[in-house]
């Protein structure tokens, strides 16, 4: 597949590269190459091979999500520098009123 000049500049202009003549006639050639090459691929047959997201095998691990007490909440408030209020830290409001 050869590109046009004006095909590698519509290309450049989507990627905002400014190429000057001499860039457009070497990437262009480039750019066909490797577009020769990706045709090739439609030349194969993988009727027969299954389409699959990953190779390794590895699966995504999710846990449930489950809600624990926790023994430490006072310990952990004290180790606060910031005020407690109503068992919680106070903060700096961030809306403007």
């Amino acid at each position: 597949m050869k590109l046009t000049s004006d095909e590698v500049k519509h290309i450049a202009k989507l990627a905002r590269l400014e190429l000057s003549d001499e860039e457009v006639k070497k990437f262009g050639e480039q750019l066909s190459g490797i577009l020769s090459k990706a045709k090739m691929l439609e030349e194969i047959d993988t009727s027969k091979v299954e389409p699959i997201a990953q190779i390794t095998g590895l699966k995504n691990v999710t846990y449930k999500d489950e809600v624990q007490s926790c023994d430490l909440a006072d310990k952990l408030l004290e180790q606060s520098p910031m005020p407690i209020q109503d068992h919680m830290i106070k903060v700096k409001n961030v809306f403007n009123d």
